[in-house]
Order: structure tokens, then sequence, then C-alpha cells
């Protein structure tokens, strides 16, 4: 177990500079699951599970620790796809 940890650490330290470091990181670009995004907005992943407040929340949650306010901008009711939203900054905030 150990041996197959310190081989996986090696490749990844050495893939960067073969030319593989692209490929390797491949796999992991892109959204998860859950709530993606930084302090102009993100998108969450839908799940008809989650009423439409819930997405709400989750946006204005995630606006707040910048100090922003949160807009829905797009919901496909696909599962799978996903509620897009926008950070915006208060009315009179000084940057």
């Amino acid at each position: 177990m150990r041996r197959s940890v310190a081989v996986a650490v090696a490749l990844a330290l050495l893939l960067p500079w073969t030319g593989g470091g692209a490929w390797a990181g491949a796999v992991f670009l892109g959204p998860g699951w859950g709530l993606t995004g930084n302090d102009t907005g993100g998108i969450i992943s839908y799940t008809p599970a989650l009423q439409r407040s819930a997405y709400r929340a989750m946006a204005a949650d995630w606006c707040a620790r910048w100090g922003r306010l949160s807009h829905i901008t797009s919901m496909h009711r696909h599962y799978g796809d996903y509620v897009g939203f926008v950070c915006m900054d208060r009315p009179g905030m000084i940057h």
C-alpha cells in the first residue's frame, strides 16, 4: 500500500516535466457535483431532490463570502445540468 502511494506521488511529480501532465490532469478538469465558482459567480449541479429555494440559498451563502449579493441567471431543470448564478456588488459598495 505504501509503495503504491509513493509510486503515484512520484509519477504525479514527473508527469508535468515529461509532457504528460496535461493528459493526466484532463480527467480532473471541469466542475464536479455540488457548487463550483469564485467571487464572480458559479454553477450548482441540478438535482430534482432539491427545491428551487435551496439553490437560491446556496448561491446566497457562496456570494456572502465576499460580501456580495447573488442572482440566479439560469436554471435548467434537467438532471445533470447546472444552475448558474452571479455575485454582484451591493449598492454603495466601495472597492
